[in-house]
């Protein structure tokens, strides 16, 4: 694959007709399948973690079942642990979460085990944050590495283009379609222009093939399925004026409440940055005792405020008729603390705490007259979504896809409360302060 400067200028035609783009091709595919494999055994080990230290350990020390006071200690370990790892590990266990869903540049290989230690902790132990980044950085980390042993003078621009084909396959099903999570990636990585088709190219057949990888490993592990799904969908009603309204109203609420997490999360992000293992620690207690305040008030599970919310989201919406309006804002606020909390402190990805306290949020809203439920839970999903990750396109997708054959009678309704919240959000953005000595002024400043 050409590299640098001149492989913008080139005719993308050009640059497919030629074998070592082929070659790229070929060596996406081999990665595709070797990386869906570590990506499905990352989250299979997280989610056994998850059963022993929640289910297992408790019975094993003499509960009957798991003390609602349970998570507390675990996360303080955890919050030692994703300390220790940031502190002492290359690649300071990924980037800070507080900042949004980022692709950033190439990965390195040495801060892959550093980034599988943070986010194993993280996620396990009960902290409020998804895989989908840890994913895409093992994933882009370990395609790059593999380049880089085969070939030690490999241009930054197949770098580049086979580290992302590795986090295209890495995420490929966890999203419930290779499609979603290609849309997530081109534009979270700002991809564009006549270049883009010759770089997606690599990271769709990378996603397609590991997609067809997950598929395999469920049927022959018997472990189950890591795809975000939706089983038990209620219909949903045609879309009406009233339903408009509210939709218009559900993207002004969750860009001030997205905005709102955002902004405590970095306030104390910039604390625990100063005194990383003791704050880190204290977060980690703070998540566990807001779980344990929820499950006191509403005597729903702990699971509730726990977690990314991936396993907890399709049960919620099935389950919705056995939450009250109360109960459902409760969730959202306890959820969001959690969240906040975890963003400041932790290592993981944004995505599916967002999604699970957008829903909760549209089921409450649901009890609004002339809204159903899954319309309510449809663009609550989609309008917080895109309020904490500023992606538009994939968060549309995202909601709708989801629901199956009821996401496209709400898809209008999505859109709009979609729109509404992107453009609150961008509107309601703290302007960015640039760092001490970060003075560049390279091309031109946009007001």
């Amino acid at each position: 694959m050409p590299a640098g400067p001149a492989t913008a200028q080139q005719n993308p035609l050009e640059i497919v007709r030629t074998r070592s783009y082929i070659s790229l091709l070929v060596i996406a595919a081999v990665l595709g399948v070797a990386i869906s494999c570590v990506a499905y055994g990352f989250l299979a080990l997280v989610s056994e973690l998850q059963s022993l230290l929640y289910e297992d350990l408790p019975k094993g020390l003499g509960f009957s079942g798991t003390p609602d006071w349970w998570a507390v200690p675990l996360l303080a370990v955890a919050g030692v642990l994703v300390a220790l790892t940031i502190r002492h590990l290359p690649g300071k266990g990924g980037h800070e979460p507080a900042e949004g869903l980022k692709t950033g540049d190439t990965p390195s290989v040495t801060s892959v085990p550093g980034v599988a230690l943070a986010s194993i902790a993280t996620l396990s132990l009960g902290a409020v944050l998804g895989p989908e980044a840890p994913l895409i950085a093992l994933g882009g980390g370990l395609a790059a590495g593999a380049i880089r042993m085969l070939k030690r003078d490999a241009p930054p621009t197949t770098l580049a283009v086979v580290a992302a084909a590795g986090s295209f396959a890495a995420i490929s099903e966890l999203l419930g379609s290779p499609l979603i999570a290609a849309f997530l990636l081109m534009e979270a990585s700002g991809l564009a222009g006549p270049m883009l088709g010759v770089v997606l190219v690599p990271g769709l057949l990378a996603a397609g093939v590991g997609s067809l990888i997950f598929t395999g490993l469920d049927s022959w592990t018997g472990l189950g399925t890591y795809s975000l799904s939706l089983h038990q969908v209620p219909p949903a009603d045609r879309p009406t004026l009233a339903a408009f309204g509210w939709a218009i109203l559900a993207g002004l609420a969750a860009a001030i409440l997205g905005e709102a997490i955002r902004r405590s999360a970095q306030h104390l992000e910039t604390h625990v940055k100063r005194r990383r293992l003791p704050l880190t620690v204290a977060m980690g207690v703070l998540v566990g005792l807001l779980a344990l305040l929820y499950t006191t008030v509403t005597g729903k599970p702990i699971s509730g405020v726990l977690f990314s919310g991936q396993t907890t989201i399709g049960p919620l919406l099935a389950d919705h008729a056995t939450y009250s309006l109360g109960t459902l804002l409760l969730l959202v606020v306890f959820k969001s603390l959690a969240y906040s909390a975890s963003l400041s402190a932790f290592r993981g990805g944004p995505v599916f705490p967002s999604l699970f306290i957008g829903g909760a949020g549209g089921l409450a809203m649901s009890h609004l007259p002339g809204l159903d439920t899954t319309t309510g839970f449809a663009l609550g999903v989609g309008a917080l979504s895109v309020a904490m990750l500023k992606l538009p396109m994939t968060c549309a997708l995202l909601a709708t896809l989801l629901l199956g054959s009821a996401g496209l009678t709400v898809m209008p309704l999505v859109i709009v409360a979609v729109v509404v919240s992107y453009v609150l959000t961008l509107r309601l953005a703290a302007p960015q302060t640039p760092h001490l000595g970060d003075q560049k002024t390279d091309g031109p400043t946009v007001p």
